[in-house]
């Protein structure tokens, strides 16, 4: 048997290793986690090669007749002195006579003992409910990831045209999920080409949109998000935008980002080229306060500080433009280019605050858009703006639904997703019964 250990970041990762190493038909024997990640051991059978003739030890073999013959004598020993206590005890309650050798004894009673009380549940220690914790969720992951591979498996058997929907809209990068309401409304249709048209006419219903523009609502207009998105470039087109049809007097921009080096520096520069003022909020100084002589302004636009999630001033940050009077539209700027983990983190870290849409950025530079649009479709965030570009304010637009469909289609991956792709695709799905494929 072959038996090598794998390390990876997560259990997914570490199942990948294992086939690309040993194949689809390694046993895993063990698990645990480690720092950084888990190990995994797993064991592959092979042919044993034909055992040597065994060659017989004279010396030791009458060693271990001897030793036999010695427990034997024992056992028959042990047997004659139990039958002779047997026969005193049965002639004592007998009422028999007893031999002069034995003297009589007189009977005494005892108290019988009382038992003893329970002792203590002894305290568990909370480490081993973490390990058992951990090995039932090892457990579950390889069972998910063993029905993935099954259920792929047998949708390309059973419906081949529907198992290349699905590869087609992993291209494109939606979410499981998400592909699997779509493919839900398109089952009645035989032609593959009528299916995957009506799939991306569903996805282009299921993009929300404003009805009426931010900035022509008016208003507060508040561009949240992680360091990186592009909120600063956001604001100063935003801006340069209304300035270019509205002119500067009703528009005002302020700033809430003092931790970026020139963060500041940049907005008033923007402020002196398009004559609009420009205010700084001090972490600690009241948001409510510095926007109140703003509010005779048409649109007021806010910059925030890109933040970790561990970081208190986020929390402080988001609670100041979730006031009651501060009626603040928060926008959740959000570049394509992010891995599907960062966007998923950045919206779970900005919806304290109430995010009214969000505003997709860096579509020029992107090589997908499906995780972006996953994300807004399943959170039901309402796409407000889309920029391409660095020019301000040529590259600021209005979404189009059909548009940015068409767009995720041709920007979609080249190559078709691998079958292990597919089957942790499947094994995402397993974890809400809710989820299931077939």
């Amino acid at each position: 048997m072959q038996v090598k250990r794998f390390f990876a970041a997560d259990m997914r990762q570490a199942m990948k290793l294992v086939r690309d190493e040993l194949g689809a038909d390694a046993a895993i024997i063990g698990n645990r986690r480690i720092a950084g990640g888990v190990e995994l051991t797993a064991a592959l059978d092979y042919t044993p090669q034909a055992l040597a003739p065994r060659v017989p030890n004279m010396e030791l073999e009458d060693e271990l007749r001897k030793t036999a013959s010695r427990i034997v004598s024992a056992q028959a020993e042990l047997s004659m002195r139990g039958d002779s206590d047997a026969t005193t005890n049965r002639q004592l309650f007998a009422g028999l006579p007893l031999t002069a050798a034995e003297p009589l004894v007189e009977p005494t009673f005892k108290e019988p003992p009382r038992p003893a009380a329970p002792a203590p549940a002894a305290a568990v220690d909370p480490r081993v409910f973490d390990s058992m914790r951990f090995e039932l969720n090892g457990l579950r992951e390889l069972l998910e990831v063993q029905l993935g591979s099954l259920a792929w498996t047998q949708l390309q058997g059973s419906k081949p045209q529907q198992a290349n929907l699905w590869r087609r809209l992993q291209r494109i990068g939606l979410s499981g999920p998400l592909s699997r309401d779509l493919l839900a409304l398109t089952t009645e249709i035989q032609e593959p080409r009528q299916a995957w048209r009506m799939l991306l006419a569903h996805l282009a219903r299921m993009i929300a949109t404003p009805e009426i523009e931010p900035l022509e609502e008016g208003g507060v207009i508040a561009m949240v998000g992680p360091a990186g998105m592009g909120k600063t470039t956001t604001l100063a087109k935003l801006a340069a935008r209304y300035v270019l049809k509205y002119g500067a007097q009703n528009i005002a921009l302020v700033s809430m980002d003092s931790y970026r080096i020139g963060a500041q520096e940049q907005l008033k520069t923007l402020g002196r080229i398009l004559n609009v003022p420009v205010t700084h909020v001090d972490p600690g100084q009241s948001l409510a306060n510095a926007l109140d002589p703003l509010l005779r302004k048409r649109v007021v636009l806010i910059d925030t500080a890109g933040l970790q999630a561990s970081d208190p001033a986020l929390r402080m940050q988001l609670e100041s433009l979730a006031g009651r009077g501060i009626k603040s539209k928060n926008y959740l700027v959000l570049a394509t280019t992010s891995q599907k983990q960062v966007l998923t983190a950045a919206y779970h870290s900005y919806k304290r605050c109430g995010l009214a849409g969000c505003i997709l950025t860096k579509l020029d530079e992107t090589a997908s858009l499906g995780e972006v649009l996953s994300l807004a479709i399943s959170h039901e965030l309402p796409v407000a703006y889309l920029t391409d570009g660095p020019r301000i304010p040529d590259d600021l637009h209005l979404p189009r639904r059909h548009q940015l469909v068409s767009r995720a289609v041709s920007v979609q991956m080249q190559e078709e997703p691998s079958e292990e792709a597919m089957a942790d695709m499947f094994a995402d799905l397993y974890h809400n019964p809710a989820k299931r494929v077939g």
